[in-house]
Order: C-alpha cells, then sequence, then structure tokens
C-alpha cells in the first residue's frame, strides 16, 4: 500500500460542455419565433403596399375629376418569400433616372405647337412623361429644327440693330454734344453709350474755350479712332476729321495743277515751312526764289505749286519756283503762237526759253522737208515762233510745232525769215487743222 506520501496519479479532466448545447425544443422554438417575425414584417410591408397602391388610385380619380392628365399607377409589389429576408431599398433604386438618358432639354419640353393652346401642350408633355415613367429602357434623343419653336424673326433682328456696334475705325459720323468734362466731350452719336472727345482732339490748333466751342445741343461731324469698349463708349474725334478733309482738298488742288497762297511760319537750315489748309507744309531753300535770305521771309506770303502730296507719310512739300513755271501755264493755251530763243539744240529737237519756261521743238515737227541737221533749219539763240500742240502743267512740259506754219512742206529750209514774219497768219489757219484734229479724235 504506498504511503501518503507517495503521489497519486492525474485523474483525467471532463469535457467542457459545449457553448451552445441547448436542446431540440429550444432550437426549434427559436426558428419559429424568427419565422414569426419574418411573416409580421411581410404581412406589414404587404399592409404598407396596399396602401399605396390604394392612396394611389384615389390621388388618380382626384386627377380625372379636376381634368389632370392621369399617372400611371404603380404596379403592385411582390409578396416577399417568407425564408428572404427584407431588402432595403438603395437611392438609386428610389430615384432611377435611367429613362432620361440621351434626352435634351427639348425633348423633356416636347415640340412647341403653336395652333394648340398652353393648357393642352401642357397635357402633351405630362402624358409623354407618365409614358416614359413606366418604361425603364433608355430612348433615343429626338431631334428638333427651329421651326419646332415658337420663334420671331423680326424682333430676333429688331435686339441685333440695337444692339449692334455704332461707329468702327475709320468712319464718320453725325451726333449731339450732350456734355463736357475737362479733358473732353461726350456725344451721342446712337449707340449705347456716347462716344468721347479728348480736348486734344476737338479740332485743329489749340481750343482754350471748350464750352464756347462745343454748346450742349451742338450737331457736329466727327471721325471715330477707336472702337467701342467693354461699356460701349467709342473714341471720336473732330481734329482727325479735319485733317483728313485737308488732305483731300489739298490733292485735288495738286491734281489740278493749282497755286495757291501760304504764309511762312517758321524756317530751318533746309528751307522754310508754312501752313496750308491746315497742315503743315515745307518749302526747300533750292525751290525758293530767294533761297540764299531764306529767314527774311517768315511772316510773308507766297505762292507755291506742289512736289509732293502724301497723306499716308505726312508729306507735304511745295515749290515756289513751280508756281512761277504753273503761273507761266495759266497763260498758255493749246493753238497759241509763242516766240522764244532757242537754248540747247539736242539730237531730238530744240529747247526754246519762253520766258521762264521751256517748250520742246522735236525733230519731227520742226519741217515738212527732209533734214540733213536741225542746224539748217535752226540754231543756237535764234529767234524761233511756233504753235503750241500740248500743255502738260503737270510734268512742266510744252510742245512745239512749227511744221504748221509752212505752206509747202520743206519751205522753212528755204524760206525761213518769210515764215518767221508771217507766223501771225499761218497760224490762224493752223489752229483750224488742230480743232479739225481734235474734233475727229473727239
Amino acid at each position: 500500500m504506498p504511503g501518503s506520501g507517495s503521489l497519486q496519479p492525474k485523474q483525467p479532466k471532463a469535457p467542457k460542455p459545449s457553448a451552445d448545447l441547448r436542446p431540440p425544443q429550444v432550437m426549434q422554438i427559436t426558428r419559429k419565433d424568427e419565422q414569426d417575425k419574418l411573416r409580421r414584417e411581410a404581412d406589414e410591408a404587404r399592409a404598407a403596399a396596399e396602401a399605396a397602391l390604394q392612396r394611389a388610385r384615389e390621388l388618380e380619380r382626384a386627377a380625372q375629376e379636376a381634368g389632370a392628365p392621369a399617372a400611371t399607377a404603380p404596379s403592385r409589389p411582390t409578396a416577399a418569400k417568407p425564408a428572404a429576408p427584407k431588402a432595403t431599398a438603395s437611392d438609386d433604386d428610389l430615384f432611377d433616372t435611367s429613362e432620361f438618358e440621351g434626352l435634351t432639354m427639348a425633348d423633356l419640353l416636347g415640340p412647341a405647337d403653336r395652333k394648340t393652346s398652353g393648357g393642352q401642350r401642357n397635357n402633351a408633355t405630362a402624358n409623354a412623361n407618365a409614358n416614359n415613367a413606366g418604361n425603364k429602357t433608355p430612348q433615343k434623343a429626338i431631334s428638333h429644327s427651329v421651326d419646332d419653336f415658337d420663334f420671331d424673326e423680326e424682333a430676333f433682328l429688331a435686339a441685333l440693330d440695337e444692339n449692334e456696334p455704332v461707329g468702327t475705325t475709320g468712319d464718320v459720323v453725325t451726333g449731339t454734344v450732350i456734355g463736357m468734362e475737362s479733358d473732353g466731350v461726350y456725344v451721342d452719336i446712337g449707340g449705347k453709350a456716347p462716344g468721347f472727345m479728348p480736348k486734344s482732339e476737338c479740332g485743329l490748333g489749340v481750343i482754350t474755350n471748350l464750352k464756347e466751342r462745343f454748346p450742349k445741343g451742338l450737331e457736329i461731324e466727327v471721325l471715330v479712332t477707336r472702337e467701342q469698349n467693354a461699356d460701349g463708349m467709342v473714341t471720336i474725334s473732330c481734329r482727325a476729321l479735319a485733317l483728313r478733309q485737308s488732305w483731300d482738298r489739298v490733292k485735288i488742288l495738286e491734281k489740278e495743277g493749282k497755286v495757291v497762297q501760304v504764309k511762312v511760319s517758321g524756317f530751318n537750315r533746309g528751307g522754310v515751312t508754312c501752313d496750308l489748309e491746315g497742315l503743315r507744309g515745307f518749302i526747300p531753300r533750292s525751290q525758293l526764289q530767294d533761297g540764299e535770305n531764306h529767314e527774311a521771309l517768315v511772316g510773308k506770303t507766297l505762292g507755291v505749286a506742289f512736289l509732293e502730296v502724301n497723306s499716308e507719310t505726312r508729306k507735304l512739300v511745295l515749290s515756289e519756283k513751280r508756281a512761277a513755271t504753273a503761273a507761266k501755264f495759266s497763260e498758255l493755251e493749246v493753238g497759241q503762237l509763242v516766240e522764244g530763243h532757242v537754248v540747247a539744240v539736242k539730237p531730238y529737237g530744240f529747247f526754246v526759253d519762253l520766258g521762264g519756261i521751256s517748250g520742246l521743238l522735236h525733230q519731227s515737227v520742226v519741217t515738212g522737208g527732209a533734214m540733213r541737221s536741225l542746224r539748217e533749219v535752226f540754231d543756237h539763240g535764234d529767234v524761233v515762233k511756233a504753235l503750241i500742240t500740248e500743255l502738260d502743267p503737270g510734268r512742266g512740259r510744252i510742245a512745239l510745232n512749227t511744221a504748221m506754219l509752212e505752206g509747202q512742206p520743206g519751205e522753212l529750209l528755204v524760206e525761213k525769215d518769210k515764215v518767221m514774219a508771217e507766223a501771225v497768219d499761218r497760224a490762224n489757219r493752223a489752229r483750224n487743222v488742230l480743232r479739225q484734229q481734235e474734233q475727229s479724235a473727239g
């Protein structure tokens, strides 16, 4: 027998009972409770669906009685299966917008019908929306033209005209003075905002009193120098318009070969300056009759002609010497008999001094006969009487003719003195020939 101090063998421990060792009867009761709970929830959902369906029918009847379009009643929901748990509806299911995919605002509004009343259009739109609500398939976008909508062409064009910018750069417009500031004048030119004319652009020269020069209500003509800004205001100028008009007048004077009177306002090493039609002109010393003492010409009035007129480069060059030539030209006419001295003999003819201007007697019109040399008829320093057959003031050219003074071709080669002595009478007959030539050419 073992002693009291001997070790006792360990007894095996009993296994721990399972966490859920409920009897089968208890487990069956628990499942039954769950099934009952699910049935109650299904009954509640079915009752709610029935109530919603009943409410939809009541609303539909009320809408029909009020004359509003009838909405399609929602389909009756399918009862939930007893074994399936209740499913929670998501936002995507509650707010399904798939039927609106691919539609434009015009499709949602529907085509406009001018012949139907507003109520009929609204009914048609409501019916279309109701039909689309039951159809979850995306619809193809419907194309519309301008004719499908209300469009007033006259009102549209009137709106364009009302908002059309007034005045583009370079345009000449007429306006009325409506206001004034210390730095310029406001002019109504018909735009949504008045035009502004800076003080420096109010005219040629210096303007000391704007109020006196531009009283309110004064109608003026201006040139648009800058198109409208964000506020609709354009920049205008009286000075730019006056300069443009001055250049136009000067170009006409140049074309006509006119001699104009100018007052010398200043001088420099190259010549003198003057004012013409509000423009600054320049007369080179070489084009002055008294170029050596040009400083003394300040304040004096000179007759000048045009050498160069260029509005693009603002270049206006004048000549006193050419004015003298132009004055001589104004005294001449085609068919006139003139007298001069031969100052140069060239292979192609004679240059004849007519008193400050030169004319050309070409070899082809010296005589009707055959010449071996030009000097057989005239030589340097000889006195010549000839008819003017052509005048070109712009280029300073005068064409002369002595062959028309001959009775017989080559008469100048034999009896030059006789022809020159009878030049006046012979010139009268020659003028008739010239007139007939002009008439036949015209």
